[in-house]
């Protein structure tokens, strides 16, 4: 048996418990990574709080929330074909609407190629806060292929994902503008916006203020919605990350003028890739995680709830 964090219903913090499952084992063409972290996100709290209750009424309970895992790989399948080895540590990007759950578990097995090394350097709860918003924010950069000085806009900037697509946007020779409150200014300019204004209701007027026709693209990682399409000129982008379907997303038309991109990161599931490209960037420090707290996993529950309250700067992280 293993030890996990899941549900059996869906709810507030509350419903998160510790629950012994059957210990997983690797087959032809995957690896079981020994979880030591697995990072916090909000979209782990959609999954707790039902809104993929449909998919995962597929499965039996308990579900398990976590899309990020570090660890080390502890056994490799039959005939499997990977540069991994045993006792390597190695970062994920996990799907938790699957027969097999998420990454609040001590063991999750994944095909081979969806796990890669963890960046040397970092340790693990360090590493588990990279693999689904870096790819996110890579994604994100991928898809407006923005070219080198254009200005991108990001909302949200001293949040997690925020700061990733800062550090991405200016990795990638983009003029990166943020928002940011006062107590928040120095640690997104750390991350490389090249201007910073005041984060808050009227954010696309000043912004407007600063690009008098409007920034090539606004990443809108604060979930402000309609009224930042002003920020964007004409022909230029939004990007979501979620949709009005989910909780805090917005149901948007660019009218003509702007087009309204979403963002999926499980279009980056699997692209070992990718995955590696973070890791890269991670080591050369252009991509610096940041890690708010570990909790061990018996406390998901008070990480939820914290996560929920606001503030947090940085990723909880829960550690097995």
């Amino acid at each position: 048996m293993m030890r996990a964090v899941g549900l059996y219903e869906f709810g507030g913090p509350e419903v998160l418990r510790v629950v012994d499952l059957p210990e997983p084992h690797a087959g032809p063409g995957e690896v079981r990574v020994r979880v030591h972290a697995a990072a916090v996100s909000p979209a782990d709290t959609l999954v707790r709080a039902g809104m993929h209750a449909r998919a995962l009424s597929e499965h039996p309970a308990p579900y398990v929330p976590g899309m990020d895992i570090a660890g080390v790989i502890d056994e490799i399948g039959p005939g499997t074909e990977t540069g991994l080895s045993l006792g390597e540590p190695v970062m994920a990007m996990v799907m938790p609407l699957g027969p097999a759950g998420g990454g609040y578990a001590e063991h999750v097995v994944l095909p081979a190629g969806w796990v890669v090394r963890a960046p040397a350097g970092l340790d693990h709860a360090a590493a588990a806060t990279l693999p689904m918003n870096g790819l996110t924010a890579q994604l994100t950069l991928d898809r407006l292929a923005l070219a080198p000085g254009s200005v991108l806009a990001v909302i949200g900037a001293a949040g997690t994902l925020g700061g990733y697509l800062v550090q991405l946007g200016r990795h990638a020779g983009l003029t990166v503008v943020a928002d940011a409150a006062p107590t928040d200014e120095a640690l997104v300019r750390e991350s490389g916006a090249a201007e910073v204004v005041a984060r808050g209701p009227e954010v696309a007027e000043r912004i407007r203020a600063r690009y008098p026709e409007g920034v090539a693209a606004v990443a809108d990682a604060a979930l402000v919605g309609p009224r930042l399409l002003d920020a964007a000129r004409d022909g230029g982008s939004y990007v979501r990350f979620r949709t009005g379907r989910e909780p805090g997303g917005h149901d948007l038309d660019g009218g003509g003028r702007i087009t309204v991109r979403t963002t999926f990161v499980p279009e980056y599931a699997g692209r070992t890739d990718k995955l590696d490209q973070i890791r890269r960037l991670a080591e050369s420090g252009a991509l610096v995680p940041r890690v708010a707290a570990t909790l061990p996993a018996a406390e998901a529950a008070d990480a939820h709830r914290r996560l929920e309250a606001g503030g947090v700067r940085g990723r909880l992280v829960l550690t097995f």
